[in-house]
């Protein structure tokens, strides 16, 4: 079965940032949409940003212009550059893989998942 390693999380300062990664495994990914999610203590998990095979984008609202979201199939990548991080970025973020080229924002939507890396950020 597929599977998703997550790695780049950890302790920032408000404005600093980080780079997430997610390297699959299983199966190549090349031709279905990834995305990122992540979810705040007590909050539900939501949608940040997916990328599909051909590199069409689509972002949050809350993190357009600070996240960017990439791909690199040759080594079955996923990133998340995250830039001018903010305190309500704090999550844990989730790669995950829909078995799509179709883009969605919708977690149901989405086959494997990654057991998440801790992102946090302070005032």
């Amino acid at each position: 079965q597929a599977q998703l390693v997550e790695s780049g999380g950890g302790l920032v300062q408000a404005g600093g940032s980080l780079r997430l990664s997610c390297t699959g495994s299983g199966r190549t990914f090349n031709r279905d949409t990834m995305g990122w999610f992540r979810q705040a203590p007590g909050k539900e998990r939501e949608f940040v940003a997916a990328i599909n095979y051909n590199g069409y984008t689509y972002y949050a609202g809350s993190v357009k212009g600070r996240f960017t979201i990439s791909r690199l199939n040759a080594k079955n990548t996923l990133y998340l550059q995250m830039n001018n991080l903010k305190p309500e970025d704090t999550a844990v973020y989730y790669c995950a893989v829909k078995s799509s080229m179709v883009l969605t924002t919708r977690s149901s939507e989405y086959d494997n998942w990654g057991q998440g890396t801790q992102v946090t950020v302070s005032s």
